[in-house]
């Protein structure tokens, strides 16, 4: 009975002395998150980079995949509320929709981290953090090679140039800021005409079809392809092959992501640019949850670092690729 007595004082003195995080020193921190799919080499490098992460980390990590469907998000969203963990996050479908269950994870008090999408809400105290690229940027950025890239820079010398778009999925934020940063430098290009526009979901296979659509509408008029991602992209390429035209010379192509296929693309020469998006948000967020779970103050905002990958610079950046 004394040994017990005196190892229950000896605890107590301890939590005393280092404070009370020593008792719950053993209560691993439990991260809920919600991941947009598997739509694209981008996705599943996130997806690892989360994984891994939280492994490292010591975060227990409840993850939902929402095979991009909003609904699924939100169930898995309310699971997590019901599950009482200690933070949300999760990478949004689309824009808007999310304010009542994210009401719901207010009421819980449950605070909810965005990454790589960000979401439209009145209330803004509904989330704590942000982090991810700046899509709009991504967008300027990509138009601006575009604007500078010489044989186009030629091409608009003697004429019009005729821009084709693949769109990202609809209302979702990369799509929506992609195109508008896009369109943002094309203004004060008045040769410069995105002559169609549609959406190919992010996804190979819709890449393909709808560039065979726009090769059908527009044929030899078509000279320069703009996708919101590098899986619409390689998508496309092989439709513009398959249509007996040299993707990367008779099309000028320029994508967003930076993934490994699009080096691979680029070095092969069907690929003109590719403007980086890095997935590799893991790191970043565990630190955040972290901080958030310690009551330490977080930005708001937090934007990765990225750059823009022309074809000539492909062969030498590949082997620094990590995904």
């Amino acid at each position: 009975m004394k040994r017990v007595l005196f190892n229950v004082a000896s605890a107590v003195l301890l939590i005393l002395a280092f404070g009370p995080g020593l008792a719950l020193a053993k209560d691993k921190i439990v991260l809920g998150f919600s991941q947009v799919g598997a739509e694209s080499e981008w996705r599943t490098a996130n997806t690892q980079s989360i994984k891994d992460a939280a492994a490292k980390e010591g975060i227990t990590l409840k993850f939902s995949d929402a095979q991009q469907k909003q609904e699924n998000q939100i169930k898995a969203i309310r699971s997590f509320i019901a599950q009482r963990v200690d933070v949300i996050a999760f990478s949004p479908v689309v824009e808007t929709g999310w304010e009542p269950v994210l009401r719901e994870a207010k009421r819980a008090g449950i605070p909810v981290v965005l990454t790589d999408r960000s979401v439209s809400v009145k209330d803004e105290s509904l989330w704590v953090s942000f982090l991810g690229s700046d899509f709009v940027e991504e967008g300027r950025r990509a138009a601006k090679w575009l604007v500078d890239y010489a044989p186009v820079k030629e091409l608009a010398a003697k004429g019009e140039v005729n821009i084709v778009e693949l769109q990202g999925t609809v209302g979702s934020a990369p799509a929506i800021d992609r195109k508008k940063g896009f369109e943002e430098i094309l203004k004060n290009q008045p040769k410069f005409k995105i002559i169609r526009s549609q959406t190919g979901d992010f996804t190979r296979a819709k890449g393909k079809e709808v560039m065979e659509a726009f090769l059908k509408a527009e044929g030899k008029k078509i000279n320069v392809l703009y996708a919101h991602n590098d899986d619409m992209a390689i998508g496309a390429i092989q439709a513009i092959e398959e249509a007996g035209l040299k993707p990367g010379k008779d099309i000028v192509i320029v994508s967003i992501d930076a993934v490994k296929g699009a080096f691979e693309a680029m070095i092969a020469g069907k690929l003109n640019c590719s403007v980086e998006c890095s997935p590799l948000l893991g790191p970043q967020l565990m630190s955040i949850v972290k901080d958030v779970v310690a009551g330490k103050p977080v930005p708001r905002r937090i934007v990765t670092e990225e750059g823009v990958f022309p074809q000539e610079t492909a062969a030498k950046e590949f082997p620094n690729r990590k995904y």
